[in-house]
């Protein structure tokens, strides 16, 4: 998902609102933001995705004010409607429209969608006694932990325990827009001519990590000089970090020898797997990308076609070898592990909403599990390198110290770990840290010992 939108003929505020209501009901429900917004039709979808965004941002404090203006919680498509124009209008700062505009255009949603016109009178009074008591609600809402910074309660008690010195700063950044970060293809150009490129079409841009270009402004991908000819794809400078830690150092293959056999597991939609056919330049290097979901895999295979790379893209289950490793081992594994992708909040709102405090030891376990499947197929000498887009421990760290305290035969390697999301919007006031304005991510790169 993006905030970035087409220009596009602004429909009625009335429908937008309806209809970024579903998708706040759908998401609800356990439906992905990606889906939710996917199903608003095209001349829609960029405006009520990015009144989503926004909602989703703010919906701690929604429902925080609609449990003080209603004793019971209304029918899901009414609720989802109230928290909608409360997410938008609790705020007149930073709020789109003017306050009693959207209350007068909310009502209006109400009353022209069947499932929430026995509520609208009910929505009318409570949007209401929002306008005349709002400082008052406000106020009373304040020291809600869940109102002041937008996540749910776990999630918060979590950040707490993990980052006990930054977790203030992580939800303040998780309530950001993210920037758009490019990475720049070495093959067909460089970050100098790109920038100079940028410039020459009226944009700005910073350098980020050895491959990255920060835009001060997204756009859209196709209005982006070379993104048709592959020159440039969309990546955060943090996930670029993967290809230069897993290839940097691996000795480069002799005139004649065999490629380097690399293994890019849960490898959709591709930004990694390309990134590291990229970076290996002139090195002989032989990727397999490999993903379980047969419709994601198609993305891998669209987006190498896009930069002019080849790869062997398999459909199969990474934690299962033996049905699709063909016994030879591998010089570098890299495994972008599912994880509850709490490090992009800013990306993906919805997940805040969308994710279970007991997902996260669900999928810890699912780490460690695919963690023990492939680390027998590194060939001694070689490197695994484990990354989650996630900033909690127990996917991070307290996996790897579990992993070496069982594993004698790996050694972990100088390793950024922890890379908590950093806050300032769009690239400006970047210079001191080389990665920019980034997102959240773990890396973890290991060694097997040469016999």
């Amino acid at each position: 998902m993006s905030d970035l939108s087409e220009p596009t003929l602004s429909p009625p505020l009335w429908r937008q609102l309806q209809l970024t209501a579903q998708a706040l009901a759908s998401i609800r429900a356990g439906t992905s933001g990606s889906i939710a917004f996917e199903l608003v039709e095209p001349a829609l979808r960029p405006g009520v995705q990015s009144l989503g965004f926004q909602v989703l941002r703010r919906l701690g404090r929604a429902e925080a004010l609609r449990r003080h203006l209603a004793k019971r919680t209304p029918p899901p498509p009414a609720d989802a409607l109230l928290c909608t124009a409360l997410a938008l209008a609790w705020d007149p700062v930073s709020s789109p429209y003017e306050p009693f505009t959207l209350v007068d255009q909310a009502v209006e949603a109400a009353k022209r969608n069947p499932t929430t016109r026995a509520q609208a009178s009910f929505i009318n009074a409570c949007l209401r006694r929002f306008l005349r008591e709002r400082d008052e609600l406000v106020a009373a809402t304040e020291h809600e932990p869940v109102a002041q910074w937008n996540h749910p309660r776990w999630w918060i008690e979590r950040l707490k325990r993990d980052h006990p010195r930054e977790w203030q700063r992580v939800l303040a950044a998780d309530n950001q827009q993210a920037p758009m970060t490019l990475r720049v293809n070495r093959r067909k150009t460089s970050v100098a001519s790109y920038l100079l490129a940028l410039r020459h079409d009226g944009q700005q841009g910073w350098p980020v990590g050895d491959d990255g270009v920060q835009l001060a402004q997204a756009r859209p991908v196709l209005q982006l000089p070379g993104f048709a000819a592959g020159e440039v794809s969309v990546q955060d400078a943090a996930a670029q970090l993967a290809a230069a830690l897993l290839l940097d150092g691996l000795p480069a293959g002799k005139p004649g020898a065999a490629p380097l056999r690399v293994l890019d597991a849960c490898a959709a939609p591709g930004g990694k797997t390309a990134h590291l056919l990229e970076r290996a330049g002139q090195t002989a290097i032989e990727v397999t990308a490999l993903e379980v979901d047969a419709v994601r895999s198609r993305r891998i295979d669209e987006t190498l076609a896009r930069l002019d790379l080849q790869a062997q893209v398999v459909v199969a289950d990474a934690g299962r070898p033996a049905q699709w490793w063909d016994g030879q081992p591998y010089d570098a594994i890299l495994l972008d592990a599912p994880c509850t992708a709490s490090g992009i909040v800013r990306r993906h709102p919805d997940v805040r909403w969308l994710r279970r405090e007991s997902d996260t030891p669900q999928l810890a376990q699912q780490q460690a599990m695919l963690l023990a499947a492939l680390w027998p197929l590194v060939r001694p000498g070689g490197r695994l390198l484990y990354c989650t887009c996630s900033v909690f421990r127990e996917e991070g760290s307290y996996q790897i110290e579990a992993f070496l305290a069982h594993n004698t035969d790996a050694r972990l390697l100088p390793s950024p770990g922890h890379l908590l999301p950093q806050g300032g919007g769009n690239g400006r006031g970047v210079p001191d840290n080389p990665l920019g304005d980034h997102d959240g991510f773990f890396y973890a790169l290991l060694e097997k010992p040469a016999r």
